[in-house]
């Protein structure tokens, strides 16, 4: 088991990673209503393209997991539980791509849930940005 430093490390790393990234998603959600709406609508009506992602899904999920499966009781545990609802999500789309499309065009046309998931994706995104870039000490080397 790697040390408290070398899992702090870890968790620092990929909340540096993770949380720009939702930032950057919650915020083009907000932004870009309109643009998300039709892109997501096209890739939810090819299996296709729901399969691929969740290959890449499936792959982000099982990198996190391998690297951070912590059940710590702080924030790091955030990461650990996004890892294994990555993984689940990849794995969802890749055995079940038509009824996972179904379910997302559902929630697509469902008034308030796409406003609703990007301030969700953008305050956990901020909070992640935050504990990985300001709150936590510097990664080496950086």
């Amino acid at each position: 088991m790697p040390a408290k430093g070398q899992d702090m490390q870890a968790s620092t790393f990929l909340a540096r990673l993770i949380g720009p990234l939702l930032l950057a998603i919650g915020a083009g959600m907000l932004l870009n209503d309109t643009a998300f709406r039709t892109v997501a609508g096209q890739i939810l009506y090819a299996h296709a393209l729901i399969y691929l992602s969740g290959v890449l899904t499936m792959l982000a999920g099982l990198a996190i997991v391998n690297v951070h499966n912590l059940w710590t009781p702080d924030w790091r545990v955030v990461i650990t539980v996004l890892g294994w609802l990555t993984l689940l999500g990849g794995v969802v789309r890749i055995v079940l791509p038509q009824e996972a499309g179904a379910v997302g065009l559902a929630l697509l046309t469902t008034s308030g849930v796409v406003p609703a998931f990007a301030i969700a994706v953008l305050l956990l995104g901020g909070w992640l940005s935050f504990m990985g870039y300001l709150r936590s000490r510097p990664l080496h080397g950086s």
